[in-house]
Parts: C-alpha cells; sequence; structure tokens
C-alpha cells in the first residue's frame, strides 16, 4: 500500500487555493483514490518533470489534468497543476506543489531540488 505525504508548503499552497476552490481536499482526495491503483504508471494528463540534474533519481511528476469540482464546466481542464515525488523503494508519494496556472505559470523547480536533496531515501 503506497504511503501519502505533504510537505508544509504543499499544506500552505492548498489553504491558499482552498480560498477559491473550497472543494480542493475533497478533489485531492478523488485524485489519490484514482492514482493509488495506477502506480507507478499514473493517469493520463501526468508527465514526469525532466533536467532536475542527475541526482534526483525518484521520479517528480506534474498532474496537468487535476479535477476541481470547484471550476464547473471546466473538468480536468482546470488549470490546477499538482507536483509529486515517488520514491519506488519504499513505495511513497510526497506531494510537493499544487497551483493555479493562471497565477503561475511553471513548478517551483528550487522548491523540488531541495526536497528530493534532503530527503533522499535510497
Amino acid at each position: 500500500m503506497t504511503d501519502f505525504f505533504r510537505l508544509d508548503e504543499f499544506d500552505h499552497d492548498l489553504k491558499k487555493l482552498q480560498k477559491d476552490y473550497p472543494t480542493l481536499e475533497v478533489d485531492l482526495e478523488n485524485f489519490t483514490a484514482a492514482l493509488t491503483p495506477r502506480i507507478p504508471d499514473g493517469l493520463p494528463g501526468i508527465v514526469r518533470i525532466s533536467n532536475l540534474g542527475c541526482e534526483v533519481t525518484d521520479p517528480v511528476y506534474k498532474v496537468r489534468k487535476f479535477r476541481c469540482q470547484s471550476l464547473k464546466g471546466r473538468g480536468v481542464k482546470s488549470g490546477i497543476r499538482l507536483i509529486y515525488a515517488y520514491h519506488p523503494a519504499v513505495d511513497k508519494i510526497t506531494f510537493i506543489e499544487i497551483y493555479f496556472k493562471g497565477k503561475k505559470e511553471n513548478e517551483d523547480r528550487e522548491r523540488i531540488l531541495h526536497y528530493m536533496k534532503s530527503n533522499n531515501l535510497e
């Protein structure tokens, strides 16, 4: 069974976004439930983030198709982006960042690298 964890920064991002999108916590639970049986292959709309450097060995993914009920009529094209790392050696997923594409174009690579370097699980 895969374990799911959240960075404190992720929880901070989520809390800020919930002011505009109150269903995000439930949406995240639904995403987690859908993702669990599909690990490590993932779901449609999930891409691996590349060019993080040779010291990052575990895959880090960006969810481009995240369904948000607060954005009715947009479905998986909500604009919400979710970044997570999968650690296959310990069967663990860590949620690193969540953001709205309209306010922030790309993921925080510094946060990803800081997490991956400080939490080397191998």
